[in-house]
């Protein structure tokens, strides 16, 4: 469960003079004091909310009013690029006099008395996983979100820009057995809370329970195993635990491994806890840090799971102790990223924005990797287009709808401006050189006497990239 009911950070953030409606301002009766320093938490609208939908968007093809099952080929085929797992949620932009208080009872009273008048849809947004499934729809691979929406007016705008999205949507569970309250099978709100100081705060119902939030769910539904039967990749993320069991999340992950499905898991700042957590908590984590395909990190998540500083060393320490582990990537912000595999590491540089929000860009890359993944494409392409993807999303304000276009995408690689640290990458570099083959891409020539480092030019990598994409894009225009 989340540290706290609310993170708070000094974000990249800027509602004002953007294309983006200027966040509800809330009447909230007593306005409660800001908290002399920030509490511990997570960004909590990654947490997942399901609820049993009655209205559902022709995506949805009901064999009985719990199980969607998207309607693309045979059950039998991998049909579907990418299922996203949980963390279904919807993200409600609210301007505040004041960040909730400390108190559990002051701020779950804050909470109720934003909830009772919910403010107009201009205001919400898709978030949690429909982030990367968006991204990756946009890219042009067939999605699927597994998750539970509740059936109200939240649930319905969730399935609603799903649907539009041309992503489907399948329950959790056949029935509501077990639901102890209407409350704990309504959708997952995210409130994300902007004082005049452009502080942020979030928060949900999901911080003020000691178990996951949809603990009721313990089984398997006929929706969800066809659907993981017919995806190529299932990506779980470290948000998952705070909505569901260690054992039911476990026992989604060994169904996948049995029917020949790839595992995508990023951890995500819950890894830390996870790593600290109860026993099976403990367990799940290792588990899907050897099971997984591809493991997605930032370079602080990487160095807290394996105690490692340098990126390349600790991507090496979770390949050396995975089973299944074919990828493991380290995301470094506006430095680039690193894809280490067995036999090799790839370097890209990030692309040059100007960034304007930063939610969603960790989404948005994953969502790129899956891509490369599934069209097997050489690592530094498949690095090369997530950085692209994710740093157009952080030129827009806010995630759900608001991450990268294609459009955007092309138009950013085109530009083939990176943002190389040269003393960075060189440190880097002459600690690992014993290593695997190291690639790098640049954008220029650079160090071309350093037989030891394969360097490729960006424009290469474009040159090859750019026919797919603009293929995914005819076909998005014709469709």
């Amino acid at each position: 469960m989340p540290l706290s009911a609310i993170s708070f950070q000094s974000s990249l953030r800027c509602f004002t003079g953007l294309p983006f409606p200027t966040p509800f301002q809330p009447n909230l009766g007593l306005h409660p004091s800001i908290p002399s320093k920030p509490t511990r938490g997570f960004l909590c609208c990654k947490k997942l909310q399901v609820s049993e939908p009655k209205h559902y968007p022709n995506s949805f093809n009901f064999s009985n009013e719990c199980v969607a099952v998207p309607k693309f080929r045979s059950a039998s085929s991998k049909d579907i690029d990418v299922a996203t797992l949980g963390n279904l949620c919807v993200d409600i932009v609210l301007n505040v006099p004041s960040l909730p208080p400390e108190n559990d009872d002051e701020r779950r009273a804050y909470m109720e008395r934003l909830s009772s008048s919910p403010p107009d849809k201009c205001y919400w947004e898709a978030g949690g996983n429909c982030n990367m499934a968006i991204a990756a729809a946009r890219l042009g691979l067939r999605c699927a979100t597994i998750g539970h929406v509740g059936n109200e007016i939240y649930g319905q705008f969730l399935l609603d820009v799903l649907h539009e999205e041309g992503i489907s949507t399948v329950g959790m569970s056949d029935a509501s057995c077990g639901v102890r309250s209407k409350t704990s099978y309504e959708t997952l709100l995210c409130w994300v809370l902007v004082d005049p100081l452009q502080r942020h705060g979030f928060c949900s119902r999901a911080d003020f329970t000691k178990e996951p939030a949809f603990s009721w769910i313990t089984e398997l539904s006929e929706g969800v195993k066809i659907t993981v039967r017919r995806s190529k990749v299932l990506f779980c993320n470290g948000y998952g635990f705070d909505e569901l069991s260690p054992n039911l999340i476990i026992s989604i992950v060994d169904y996948a491994l049995e029917v020949g499905t790839s595992i995508f898991f990023d951890p995500g700042p819950r890894g830390k806890s996870l790593s600290v957590g109860t026993p099976d908590e403990r367990s799940a984590l290792n588990h899907f840090l050897r099971m997984s395909d591809a493991l997605l990190l930032t370079s602080d998540e990487v160095e807290s799971l394996t105690g490692i500083q340098d990126p390349i060393l600790a991507g090496n320490e979770l390949l050396k102790k995975g089973v299944r582990t074919k990828w493991v990537i380290v995301k470094m912000g506006s430095r680039g990223s690193i894809l280490i595999t067995k036999t090799s590491i790839s370097c890209a540089p990030a692309f040059k924005v100007n960034v304007v929000d930063t939610v969603g860009c960790g989404d948005s890359f994953v969502a790129a990797i899956a891509y490369g993944y599934i069209h097997n494409l050489p690592t530094i392409d498949a690095l090369t287009i997530a950085n692209a993807v994710g740093a157009a999303t952080a030129m827009g304000c806010g995630a759900g709808r608001s991450v990268a276009t294609l459009e955007k995408v092309l138009e950013l690689m085109m530009k083939a401006n990176t943002n190389e640290d040269r003393d960075f990458w060189n440190k880097l570099f002459s600690e690992n050189l014993e290593c695997q083959d190291i690639t790098f891409m640049s954008k220029s020539n650079v160090d071309r006497n350093n037989k030891s480092i394969n360097y490729i030019m960006l424009q290469n990598v474009v040159s090859r990239l750019l026919p797919m994409l603009e293929h995914a894009q005819y076909e998005e225009l014709t469709s």
